[in-house]
């Protein structure tokens, strides 16, 4: 029993203590970024930050490492997993653009590892477009940030521009693709779902794709540079 106002004193000192303590961690976890919280409960990092073990590039162009950060660099390409194929899971992607806006991608449900770097990632799979002002090249809202390129219309746009940073997460589920960006959905699509015809010559050709395949990461054009700084998988049970 404390008896004295010393006793007192310290018994005080020791409460506020410990309540500060716990409030610390408790802001540090609130303000930690998304990226470091999730790394737990089963998400599988593609992307190790140092170089790019697990990848192969095809096409023009390259993608480098630059402090920790994979870039698109030099033209076009696709970098994709050279480990096996993914299906009912989560993707999600962690990026930037370098300008105000810059165009990119996520290819999904490829059947095959990619040969060249027009026509088969488009044409077998779809493409998670990564460009928030389509219409500067001529584009509508079904190229936008988030869609299935030219398949889809999005549900909503809250792509933020660069140098800003983007969390999407993408779910294979079956035959469904589901896309969030910044927490918010874009896409909700089942193949069987109706979809507008290709307006575009470079447009991927119609079709079902299948439940897995391979993914990867578009590399636009020389002006066009992407920063990832986590692409990681989380399985979902079958």
């Amino acid at each position: 029993m404390f008896s004295t106002s010393r006793d007192s004193s310290l018994l005080r000192f020791a409460i506020g203590f410990a309540r500060n303590h716990w409030l610390c961690w408790g802001l540090l976890a609130a303000f930690s970024p998304a990226s470091t919280l999730g790394r737990s409960a089963g998400w599988q990092e593609l992307f190790n930050g140092k170089d790019l073990t697990g990848w192969r590039h095809v096409g023009r162009g390259k993608d480098v490492v630059e402090n920790g950060l994979l870039r698109t660099h030099g033209g076009s390409g696709v970098l994709y997993w050279s480990e096996g194929k993914f299906g009912n899971c989560v993707v999600r992607v962690v990026y930037r653009m370098r300008h105000h806006n810059d165009n990119s991608g996520i290819f999904i449900r490829m059947p095959e590892a990619p040969r060249v770097e027009h026509g088969d990632p488009v044409h077998g799979g779809y493409e998670v477009q990564i460009d928030n002002e389509p219409e500067t090249s001529g584009e509508d809202e079904y190229h936008v940030t988030g869609t299935l390129y030219s398949f889809t219309k999005p549900l909503a746009k809250p792509g933020r521009p660069g140098p800003e940073w983007n969390t999407m997460e993408i779910t294979l589920e079956g035959p469904r693709t589901i896309v969030t960006l910044n927490g918010v959905k874009v896409t909700d699509f089942t193949e069987g779902d109706e979809v507008p015809p290709k307006r575009l010559d470079f447009e991927p050709e119609r079709g079902p794709r299948p439940l897995e395949g391979y993914l990867g990461l578009q590399n636009h054009s020389r002006r066009d540079v992407v920063f990832f700084k986590e692409i990681a998988i989380q399985r979902m049970s079958k």
